[in-house]
Parts: structure tokens; sequence; C-alpha cells
């Protein structure tokens, strides 16, 4: 038998499972979702048991469905900021979704535990992993949600060797520990680095036990100004007004850096070594705090072997003991850095349009597919946001965001959209303010009044780079 459906959703993560969302709300269109884990949720299924969402539950999960209660957290490493979804937590509220949403529409047909084989014309293939059985099917478009890869440290294979006798785990064992070790060596400047040293410090391990090897430094964003709420004005618009401030004023690419940190809007863990490594990710100050309590940071490149008594990295080697726990936080959550078009006739490819939010990405492509008519003009106002690696990929991933919000700003249906979806908290935000609250206009008024030079700033510095 043939199934026959309008999209083919390949993969039930978060970016598959906002998308469909969106589809299932605007428009009478027939899904199937195909996905090789047995739950939805993707990496979800895979991670750490102490995860946590990086940024406030309010910016997580589907468009029509709210993750968790909106409650500002008391006590703790996010203490005052908006809540912060567990691993578990997430997992739920996606198999939730599926079944109390999803399934129960009559128009999602769902494949757990499938592997998509391919497709020829438009008719795909998926196979069974539990009892391979093959599955024909003829869809109008095909979305391939699973393009950006991301990795985890439980499905990762280490780029370097590791002999016998080393004691060795990913970031997901820790929490097995049955006997303690000489000391720690956590392998990763990364946010799974971090969050392995927080959860070692959270846990009584002696900072002075934990060696961090840490192949570069990151520029990160501080947390506080990223919440969506209200009282929280003051932060998240100010750090936008104060970004473009940083960037129009600047005189170089390391003043623009030493700018955006002045005023708050990156942060760093060691004040001595400048970051050359930028992925987006959020931090507390009093993470950062905590993180400084670890002193033996070796920054001597990245790990090719570890053996039983020594660690082989690029500018040299350092000793270690067969009873060292070596902690694996080397995987990229995302390792395609890989960009195509979104809209390709009958394939969607969906990726970032807006910094820092995939979810809010794959809702909005979602959005774009149901109300606009040509791939042309769906490109354009869904121009890709690259994914950062280095320092100066920021420059990349910025510009491109400020491009679309300001395509997005020009149409008023897109303006109306944005303003309604729970997942765009920043145009409730700027709109939420009268003219009579002159603080808060003020902020409203330098962010407009820089966003232009900012922009012109970025593409001159981008001149440079690539000159």
């Amino acid at each position: 038998m043939t199934i026959e459906t309008d999209y083919l959703i390949i993969g039930s993560g978060a970016m598959g499972m906002a998308f469909a969302d969106v589809l299932l709300t605007e428009t009478s269109a027939n899904l199937v979702i195909v996905d090789r884990h047995q739950k939805p949720g993707g990496h979800w299924n895979d991670a750490y048991p102490f995860v946590r969402l990086h940024q406030p539950s309010a910016f997580y999960g589907v468009s029509s469905r709210e993750l968790g209660t909106g409650q500002i957290e008391i006590g703790g490493l996010n203490d005052g900021l908006g809540e912060l979804a567990s691993g578990a937590e997430v997992s739920a509220y996606f198999d939730a979704v599926m079944r109390q949403q999803f399934l129960p529409s009559g128009r999602v047909q769902y494949f757990p535990m499938c592997n998509y084989t391919g497709a020829s014309g438009k008719t795909g293939e998926f196979t069974s992993l539990v009892n391979g059985n093959t599955h024909r099917i003829k869809y109008k478009k095909l979305v391939d949600c699973t393009f950006l890869k991301t990795s985890v440290p439980s499905t990762h294979t280490p780029n370097f060797t590791i002999a016998d006798g080393v004691r060795f785990m990913p970031l997901n064992g820790l929490p097995s520990l049955t006997e303690p070790p000489d000391c720690f060596v956590v392998i990763g400047a990364g946010k799974t680095g971090i969050d392995a040293c927080l959860w070692l410090l959270e846990n009584g391990a002696n900072p002075d036990d934990i060696r961090w090897i840490m192949p570069r430094d990151a520029w990160l964003i501080d947390r506080k100004n990223t919440q969506p709420s209200i009282e929280f004005f003051g932060d998240t618009m100010e750090a936008q007004a104060a970004q473009f401030e940083s960037i129009a004023s600047a005189n170089s690419i390391d003043d623009m850096f030493d700018k955006l940190e002045a005023c708050g809007y990156f942060l760093r863990i060691y004040k001595d070594t400048r970051p050359k490594m930028f992925h987006g990710a959020t931090i507390s100050q009093a993470e950062v705090t905590e993180l400084r309590r670890i002193k033996n940071v070796i920054r001597m490149g990245r790990v090719s072997a570890i053996e039983p008594e020594k660690i082989v990295l690029d500018k040299g080697d350092i000793t270690t003991t067969p009873n060292t726990l070596h902690i694996d936080c080397s995987a990229r959550a995302i390792a395609n850095f890989d960009m195509k078009p979104i809209f390709q006739g009958d394939l969607i490819t969906p990726q970032m349009v807006r910094s820092y939010q995939p979810v809010f990405s794959a809702a909005f492509i979602a959005h774009i597919e149901a109300s606009r008519a040509h791939d042309a003009e769906k490109n354009r106002l869904c121009g890709v946001v690259p994914l950062p690696n280095h320092d100066t990929d920021y420059l990349r991933f910025t510009a491109a965001f400020m491009m679309n919000q300001y395509n997005w700003g020009q149409d008023k249906e897109l303006r109306n959209w944005l303003l309604n979806n729970r997942l765009d908290g920043f145009s409730k935000l700027a709109k939420s303010i009268s003219k009579d609250d002159t603080e808060k206009m003020a902020i409203m008024n330098r962010l407009r009044a820089n966003s232009f030079p900012a922009m012109a700033k970025l593409q001159g510095f981008l001149a440079e780079l690539d000159g």
C-alpha cells in the first residue's frame, strides 16, 4: 500500500514539530512525520540526564502550546530569571504535543522508529527499524528537518583516539559514577563543557580537581538579556539597543567586541584570554562566577589522543593518570554549517532565520509556506542566518538576521503574525510600551536610531574580512 500526503516531514525534533504545528494551525494540509527515534523530540531523546534549556522556556517548543509555567526561578544559578525546562520536561512536552494535539487532529500520521531511505520524484520510502517493513509514500512537498544534524555527547564519535586503560565517558555517564576518580578532565569549551563543569561543582567536586581543556574561549550571551517578559524590558531591549550602538560606533572589529563586552551584551568566563569562538550560547552571571573557580584551564589546542599517562594536544602533551576521568564534551550542538535555499520547489529545508532561535525559525518558515505562493518571495523573507562558529561569524550571523527583521517589518501581515506568535517575545515587548513611558521609549529610540548605522558598519567589517 502507498501512503499519500501533502507534506512528508523527516524528523520529529524541535524544528520538525514547530514546523508541523504551524501547518496544522494555518492550513488544512495532511502531514506524515517520520523519525528514527521512539518518541518526538529529536536529540532530546539522547541528551544527558541533567540537561536544561539554555534560554527561557517561553522561547521554546511549538507555537500553539506553552512550555512550562512562565515562572521566575528562585535560588540556584538561574535565580531571578525565567524558568529553564529540564530535558525530561522538554521530552514529555513534545510527546504530549504529538499525542494530545497532532494525532487527534486526524491529519497527522506519525511513524517513529523508521528510517527514511530517499525518494524518486515525489515518491519516498521509509523502513521500520523494528520489523523491517518498507512503506512507500507519495507527497506534494518534502520537509527535511534533519539538515542541521544536531549532535549530542551520547551519539558523538570523538575525533581523537582513546587507548585501552583510559577512564573515559561521554557527558551522559556522569550521574552513574560509583567511585571518585583522581581528578576530572573536561574536554570541550562549548555549552556541554560548561554544563559538565557546573554539574561537577554543584555535586561537590573540588575545583582544583577539575582540568578544563579549552581549545578556544567563547563569547557568551548574558541570559538576563534574553528574557521575553515585560519585567525584563530594561534588560532585554536595552541590550539590543546597546548592541546596535556598540556596532555602529566601533572603529574596528576588535573595538566592536570590546564595546559589546563593555555594554554587557557579551560575557566571557576568563578575562585574561580573548575569545575566538562564538556559538550563541547563553549563560547567567552566577554561572560565570561559579566557573571562574576552575583555575586549571588548558589552552593547548584540541585533543588528538588520550593515553593512560598522557593527553596529546595540538601544542604538546600533558600528564594524566589511569584513574583520571576524562569527560567528552567535544560534540558540537549543530555539526552542519552548510547552507542552502530553504524553498526549492517541492523541497523545504528549514534552517535558522532568526539568531539564537531554531524553533521560532521553523515556525516562521512554516507560516511563509502557508501564506506565500512563490519560492523567490519565500526565500527573500527567509534568508538563512548562518550558524556561528568563529568569533567573527557573529558579524554574518547578526547582519543576516537584521536584514530578515527589516524585511519582516515592511510587511503588515508578518508584523501581526510576529506579534501574535508566542515564540516571538521581542515583538510583544516592543509593542507593550506606551508613548508616555519616556524611559522605555528612549531605549526604543536608541535601538531604531542605531539599526541602520549598525548594519552599514557590519557590511564594512564583512568587506574587510572577505577582502
